[in-house]
């Protein structure tokens, strides 16, 4: 007999008052929770194309539209990319209760808002990068998200003059290897790994799941994914609603 809804819940409660090893693996559905889109629902910002050559996101958030055609790159950027009035949801503040209870080892999220580290979690390794880290391609200076979207066009290097970068990861980029190293060895060592708001479609990074070792897989997701077969405990449902419900 399938397990009703309070019963998840329960058992969810249970699993975390038990560990203080666990590990939490975030996608755009978290941060979905704070009325920033997703990419790939059937409304998200991949069903849309965009201007009059008909270029689909995935285009223009590619490195060759980047270098190719900044100017129309960081209109797109700044207009669907950005969402600076964006607030940690129950989901957030759940996660860093969790941590500051030294529960939580870390988060890892494929979210570039940066909302985990608002919201006060440490450990967040990002990624894909963040809308608030920005460089000059030419001489390495550190640029915050504001002169980002000041600038007129395409921001300039107030030092050498360079075209300033987010540093997100665009199509056709590499992830950090750094960063990759280390959230396996987060999962790898990980007692419970909670994994949430993600299809675990996209790799390299859904790809991290499979170095998980530990006792309890949880999946919590409006929809079902590729691992649901292989969780111990999968909640279809709103993820700030579940967390903030079993820590309360």
């Amino acid at each position: 007999m399938n397990a009703s809804h309070a019963d998840k819940l329960a058992e969810l409660r249970t699993i975390l008052d038990a560990s203080d090893n666990i590990v939490f693996f975030g996608g755009a559905g978290v941060s979905t929770e704070s009325n920033i889109p997703d990419f790939r629902s059937a409304g998200g910002l991949f069903s849309e194309r965009v201007g009059k050559r008909e270029l689909s996101p995935e285009e223009i958030l590619s490195h060759t539209f980047f270098m190719q055609h900044t100017e129309e790159f960081y209109d797109f950027y700044k207009n669907k990319m950005i969402y600076k009035d964006a607030k940690p949801n129950p989901a957030h503040l759940a996660l860093a209760r969790l941590e500051q209870a030294g529960k939580l080892k870390a988060v890892i999220t494929q979210n570039i808002d940066g909302l985990h580290q608002q919201a006060g979690s440490r450990e967040v390794l990002e990624l894909h990068g963040s809308v608030h880290r920005n460089y000059c391609m030419s001489c390495g200076q550190f640029f915050p998200l504001d002169a980002v979207l000041e600038s007129a066009g395409v921001p300039k290097c107030s030092r050498c003059g360079g075209i300033v970068k987010p540093d997100v990861v665009l199509y056709e980029e590499s992830l950090d290897t750094g960063v990759l190293e280390k959230a396996r060895r987060y999962i790898e060592q990980a007692d419970v790994l909670i994994v949430a708001g993600t299809s675990l479609r996209v790799y390299p990074a859904a790809g991290l799941i499979r170095f998980f070792r530990g006792r309890h897989l949880v999946l919590i997701n409006k929809s079902p994914t590729p691992y649901d077969h292989a969780a111990s405990l999968v909640i279809h449902d709103s993820i700030g609603k579940t967390l903030k419900a079993c820590l309360t």
